[in-house]
Parts: C-alpha cells; structure tokens; sequence
C-alpha cells in the first residue's frame, strides 16, 4: 500500500502533524501544570512568610487558652490570600507533636495522611517541597503559640489544575482532527504536481538501463525536480561518451596485456584457465591455455580453495619457483570474492636478475672482507714494532702518528668484523647456538662489563630487576653482544653525568631488557632507519665515537633470528629508550 509515492508523502504530512501536536499539547499541559504548582507555591510563601501574619499567628494573649481558635480566626482573614475557597483548597490547624486536626476550614472531615511536606513540620521545618507527580499539593509550617507547638497546614486536591489539563486535551484532539484533515488534503495535491515530473524521468531511466542513451527528457519547471531532470540529461551524455573511453581504455589493456613481461594467468572459481597472456607461456616453459587447470599449474605453491577464500590481510599469497635457468617470483589473490565469478589471480614475476644481482652483493662483501683482513693485520703489527723501537722522528710527532694508525686499524678492523658478520648471516652460515641461559644473568654481566666506562664519562648507571626470571632459549654470546651494543651506544651518546636505567621484566611468554638515557636521542625522521646497515644519524660525532654503522644492523638481525624485537620506545624528556624482548621458550615459542 504504502509503496506508492503518493502514500508516503500523505503519511508523511499525518506523522508530522500527529508528532507536532503531540508535542505542542504535551508542553502546553506540563506548562499549565508547572504554572499551577509554582503559583500555589508563591502565593502560600508570600502569605506565611509575611511578617504581620507570622506576628498574628504566634503571638498569644495572656492567659490564652483557646490557641486553635485564634490561629483559625486569623486564618479566615486570609483566606483570599491564600486561597481557600473550602471545596478544593482548605486550611488545617495541626498538633505539632501528634499532627491531629485542632481546627479546619474543611467540612467534609477528610482524614489527612502524612504527607513529606507534613512529615518535614513535625519535625520542626517548613515544608514548602513540590511534586509535580502528586494528586494534590500542600505546605506545612510549623509555628509555637503560647508554649505550645502547632501545625499551619494548607492542602489543594488540584481539582482546578486537573480541569484545566482536560480543557486543553479537548482543544488539542479538535486542532489535530482538523489539521490531520487539511494535511490529508494538501498532501494529495502535492504529490500529484511532484509526480508527473518524476514519472517521466523513470520512464527515461528504464530507456538508459536498456542502453538507449539518446532520449533527451523534456524539463518542464526550474525547481529541484527540472535540475534533477536536467542533470538526468546531462548523466546520460557523460555516460555514453564515458562507456566509449571505457572501451578504448580496454583496448589498450587488452595490448598491454598480451606484450608485458610479466606472466598473468587468470582462473574462474572452479580453477579453469579462463585468461592468460603469452609472457606466462614463456615464463612457465609450457602451454597455458582453456584445458590447462590451476592444479596442473601452481597445486604445489597453495591450494586453490585457500587462496579463493582467503579473507586476512594483506589478501594475497605470495610464493616462489625456481625454473631451470631462472627464479620466478608468484603473487596469488582472489578477485570478485563476493561475486558468482570470483577466481585468482596469479602474476608471475621474473627476478633472476635481481637474485642474481643480490648473490654476487653477497660474494663482493664476503671477498672485500676477506681480502682486507691479512693486510690491516700486518698494518697493525708493523705499526706496533715502530711504536716500541723507532727514534728518527721527534717523540710526540712519531706518537701522534703511531696512535692514528692504531686507531684508525682498529676503527676497519671492527669494519670488517661486521661486515664479516652480516655476510655469515647472510649468506646463512652465521648459525646461532641455542640453549637455555639466565637472562637475568647476562643483563647484570653486561652492567658489571661497562660500569667502568660508565663511571669513566660520570654516568649513574642503574640496574632495576626482579629477583628471579625464567631461563630462555637462545644463543647466549650473541645476546651479550646486542646488550652490549645497545648499553655501550647509551654511554657513548651521553653526554658526562648523564643517567643510564637499565630495567628488566617479563611478559606471560617473554623477558624483555630497556635502556633508558637521557643523552643527544635520535630525531624523528632517523628513528625508522636506525638499524639500516651503514646509517648513522650524524656521521661525524659517529666517528668521533668510533661508530660504523653496523652494530645496531647485527643487533636487529640476532633478535630477528630470535623471533624477538628490537625496537625504539616512545619517551617523554631527553634520551633514548630501547626495548629487547625474547620469547622464552626460543624461536617459535612467542606465545
């Protein structure tokens, strides 16, 4: 019923003028109500608190011993005032201990609850408390006349205020049954005008899903339905000259496509070839074609349902083979997963190049480092033997030189130390031992190694850990070496009397090491690449302190091949604060 447009907007105009009037009527009803209450409340403070009448009411005359009767007296002199009219608001003169009526302008005899208002007089206060969700309303002030304690209390039944209410909901229900009427009406003939125009647009819409993008629609009106209209026109236009791009674009990827150097082979969700381009031929070394399946192909990188259904990021699978001659690298990811015709994708890319590239990177490194070694060696030894023995050359001359050889022989002997390092890790002969050793152990060695030098630059080194961790499984030397390295850096970049935490812990499946100092830091944009190889943030201070840039890199690759990190932690102040965490039970026990 209500699917036509024309029902909708009638609905609309009733739902709108039901919600107003009940809104508009709900306010007017709290309002006279509130405005009830508040008046009652002002009217009875006004009067009891006047002076003249609390003088009347408690001042006693000597010897008086009809109290009620006088209070009641007064009381009847301000009835205007106050209010009483005897039928739904009345005045009572109450015991002040018992609350028992004494005198009352109330002639039906009505027994009296205690009410909050009541309860608060007997207890000696005023109670001057409103509730708006109450039946009636009521003030009780307690007063002392002649020595004795009495109750002035005023009660209203709300009768007037509850007349009033039903007045107004009666005027409200005739305005809505009116207004319901008017809207019923406009709203009939508002839909007719929007109609017509929207009507042809729709007839205009089913030509352009059908795939007839000359139908121009006439606009007859300036208002938002003729821009709509126009805009329409306009949409059509765009689209027929959009889908003509759209193919043209398909033809130039059509030929990019069939003569780009990377393999691409397609499958439909049963796993059938359904689009394979030349290059994955020539790189796969067979014919690819509609009989040629997904298992016949790639069954040993990943199963195909895997990859058809996988849904974790980063959405794709990657893998590598290695053909006669060449090393290709594979990317598989499903395409149109929520669709009917999903299937994979799989690009085939050809690296022997760049695996060829990064062997002989691996060989040059290797070779340099071996090659330096023999000569730096015998640098050293000669340069020792003409520190001890030789005299032609002035003492501090011959001294000054001496410790700039030995310095600077150190300096490449650490160079190719390293380098000697990274290409065993490299080239997968930088084998790790691993066994279970106490990491609370190695951490105070490591304080105990470097206090010397710490005192030597007038650091406070300081060492905060539990009494007892668990053994962990790893190569215990290397550890040492990346503790080293990073307490070492600390003292090293630390300005003298400078302060240096080292603080041990653990998790439910790690133990973890930081450092915190308070020396020169890192900038922000070098964070990321300290543990590049050969980065160093100021190269000159780096030599000063006898840095290569290797030794953060060796660190990073020891705790990777630890399964463990080792990473820069957010601060506040000064410094630098770095965390080396390790899974207890060794590689492939993080938890």
């Amino acid at each position: 019923m209500f699917r036509s447009l024309h029902m909708k907007l009638v609905l609309i105009m009733v739902l709108l003028i039901v919600a107003l009037m009940t809104v508009v009527g709900a306010f007017l009803m709290n309002s006279v109500t509130v405005f009830y209450l508040d008046e009652f409340y002002s009217d009875m403070s006004t009067v009891l608190t006047d002076e003249q009448f609390v003088r009347d009411v408690t001042t006693a005359e000597e010897g008086e011993t009809n109290s009620p009767e006088k209070i009641q007296a007064i009381l009847r002199s301000y009835v205007g005032p106050l209010g009483v009219d005897s039928r739904t608001r009345n005045y009572y003169v109450l015991d002040g201990e018992t609350a028992a009526c004494l005198a009352t302008s109330d002639d039906t005899g009505r027994q009296l609850d205690v009410t909050p208002n009541l309860s608060s007089a007997l207890q000696g206060k005023e109670g001057y408390a409103s509730d708006p969700g109450a039946s009636y309303m009521d003030v009780a002030v307690p007063i002392q006349r002649g020595g004795a304690g009495y109750i002035i209390y005023l009660y209203d039944n709300r009768q007037t205020s509850q007349q009033l209410s039903d007045q107004l909901f009666t005027l409200i229900l005739e305005a809505l049954v009116f207004g319901l009427a008017i809207s019923v009406l406009l709203s009939f003939l508002l839909s007719k005008t929007m109609i017509g125009p929207i009507e042809r647009l729709t007839d205009g819409v089913r030509q352009v899903a059908a795939g007839d993008f000359s139908r121009k629609i006439e606009v007859g009106s300036k208002d938002e339905i003729g821009v709509l209209t126009e805009n329409f026109n306009v949409m059509a236009r765009q689209l027929r000259d959009t889908l003509a791009q759209v193919e043209n674009e398909r033809n130039k990827l059509d030929t990019l496509f069939l003569h780009m150097t990377d393999g691409v082979v397609a499958f439909s969700h049963r796993g059938a070839v359904i689009h394979a381009n030349p290059a994955a031929g020539r790189l796969l070394g067979l014919p690819v074609d509609a009989t040629t399946t997904y298992d016949d192909l790639f069954a040993d990188v990943a199963p195909f349902y895997d990859v058809l259904s996988m849904d974790k990021a980063p959405g794709y699978l990657t893998g590598s083979r290695k053909m006669e001659d060449r090393f290709l690298e594979l990317t598989l990811a499903p395409f149109d997963k929520e669709s009917p015709d999903s299937g994979v994708l799989v690009v085939l890319h050809d690296v022997t190049a760049q695996r060829r590239d990064e062997e002989m990177r691996k060989e040059f490194v290797a070779n340099v480092s071996h090659e330096l070694r023999t000569p730096l060696t015998n640098i050293r030894a000669y340069a020792e033997t003409l520190a001890d023995s030789g005299n032609e050359l002035p003492e501090k001359t011959r001294n000054g030189f001496f410790t700039i050889i030995l310095n600077e022989t150190d300096r490449m002997t650490h160079i190719v130390q390293d380098l000697l390092t990274l290409s065993r890790f490299d080239s997968g002969r930088g084998e790790l031992t691993f066994a279970p050793f106490s990491f609370l152990a190695a951490t105070e060695q490591v304080c105990q190694a470097v206090k010397l030098e710490a005192e030597r630059h007038n650091h406070t080194l300081t060492l905060r850990c539990p009494k007892r961790l668990p053994d962990v499984v790893g190569d215990r030397d290397r550890v040492v070496q990346v503790m080293m390295n990073i307490v070492s850096n600390s003292i090293k970049y630390t300005p003298d009397g400078g302060h240096i935490d080292m603080k041990v812990g653990r998790t439910d499946t790690s133990v973890w090491l930081e450092v915190d100092d308070d020396g020169i830091g890192i900038p922000a944009p070098d964070r990321e690449r300290i543990f590049e190889r050969f980065y160093r943030v100021d190269k000159a201070r780096s030599r000063q302190s006898g840095g290569t840039g290797l030794g953060l890199s060796i660190a990073k690759e020891i705790v990777d091949r630890h399964h463990g990190v080792l990473q820069l932690v957010d601060k506040d102040g000064p410094g630098l604060r770095i965390r080396l965490e390790l899974p207890i039970g060794g590689p492939g026990h993080e938890g």
